[in-house]
């Protein structure tokens, strides 16, 4: 298997999340006591989230460089952002960068449309769902994203800031999250898109009337496949 550079800690959270879902699937493809092979570099979220807020992308664009190359020059044969918002930036983040990306929009398309499904709700950040750098890219692989309505966005970003990138796990946000998934399936959307690297932290395939992908798997299963079919046969 080849090393797989992991850019994270965007939240915390879902990094560690990242971590697991790819040395269980490593384990699971490849039997015994077989890892994934991973450098990864956290960075403070904080930090990060003062520049979201702030609107400079910019800075932001030439953190995530820096941090990419790093990961580069440290022997990562791949990469991938473990964060759906920041792949708002994966072109600056990726300027220089010779070694693979593996964009998370495209390898949740994938496998949505593998699935025979054309109509994904998606809940994220108000950055995620309001720009237009991942819908425009679910578009393009010849989707039809919903999005819930604006007081449902709001709550589905003030959950994922406010609770769960700080591991805050309450009931009541749950149902929330389950009622506004249920709006989306009644307005006619067929999948779910947790479209951002926490919302699995409430929602999954039990609490939810429609086929879910959750972004931080799909994720890490398409990076699996990439790391092993770049590695030589033995």
């Amino acid at each position: 298997m080849k090393t797989i550079g992991i850019l994270g800690g965007m939240s915390a959270a879902s990094t560690a999340l990242y971590y697991d879902a790819l040395n269980r699937g490593a384990r699971e493809r490849l039997g015994g006591l077989h890892s994934a092979e991973l450098l990864i570099r956290s960075l403070d979220f904080a930090g990060v989230e003062r520049m979201q807020a702030a609107g400079d992308w910019e800075a932001a664009g030439r953190l995530l460089n820096r941090e990419a190359r790093a990961l580069q020059a440290g022997g990562a044969s791949l990469l991938i952002l473990a964060t759906n918002t920041m792949h708002k930036l994966a072109g600056p983040m990726m300027a220089g960068v010779t070694i693979p990306f593996l964009h998370i929009a495209d390898a949740t398309a994938a496998a949505i449309r593998a699935a025979g499904l054309s109509r994904p709700g998606l809940m994220a950040t108000a950055y995620t769902m309001e720009q237009s750098f991942y819908t425009d890219r679910l578009r393009a692989a010849g989707l039809s994203p919903m999005l819930p309505g604006p007081e449902d966005r709001a709550t589905t970003h003030r959950i994922i800031y406010d609770e769960l990138c700080r591991d805050v796990i309450r009931d009541d946000s749950r149902t929330a999250y389950e009622d506004i998934a249920m709006r989306l399936a009644k307005r006619g959307a067929d999948c779910l898109i947790l479209g951002c690297t926490e919302v699995g932290m409430l929602l999954h395939a039990g609490n939810v009337p429609m086929p879910v992908f959750d972004t931080v798997q799909v994720h890490c299963a398409a990076a699996l496949d990439m790391a092993l079919d770049m590695a030589p046969a033995e």
